[in-house]
């Protein structure tokens, strides 16, 4: 699924920016200026999304970005993840499965020099929709 969250950035007395999420509880992070707040604030959105779609959490709906709280030295900037793409991304380690087909049909896949793991997957992203 994809996502956009607004997210709330401080500037710390450690040159350290401090980001969080108001819509999505415990979500808070840090960076070594704004590129690395914003890569570690999209990192930690997508982390805590993911986790609470795969504990068939629900998922808060986010807050228009103008009723956001802010202090007057704080700034609030929209953040979007990609939760499919995490998972993809991190979790690609191959897993082993079983299948039967016909002894007539391996023997043709055989001679023809089929990969049975690239046409499955294959086979699987189109009947699920996937890229």
């Amino acid at each position: 699924m994809k996502y956009i969250y607004p997210a709330v950035f401080s500037q710390e007395d450690n040159e350290m920016i401090s980001v969080r999420f108001p819509d999505i509880e415990g979500c808070h992070t840090f960076g070594a200026g704004i590129d690395d707040a914003i890569s570690m604030a999209e990192d930690a959105c997508c982390l805590m999304l993911y986790d609470m779609e795969t504990e068939g959490k629900e998922i808060p709906a986010p807050s228009p970005v103008n009723d956001v709280e802010k202090k007057t030295d704080e700034f609030v900037s929209l953040i979007r993840c990609d939760t499919e793409f995490y998972r993809r991304f991190y979790k690609s380690k191959a897993v082993k499965k079983t299948l039967s087909i016909p002894e007539w049909l391996n023997e043709e896949a055989a001679k023809a020099g089929l990969n049975f793991s690239q046409v499955l997957q294959e086979g699987l992203k189109e009947r699920l929709g996937l890229k």
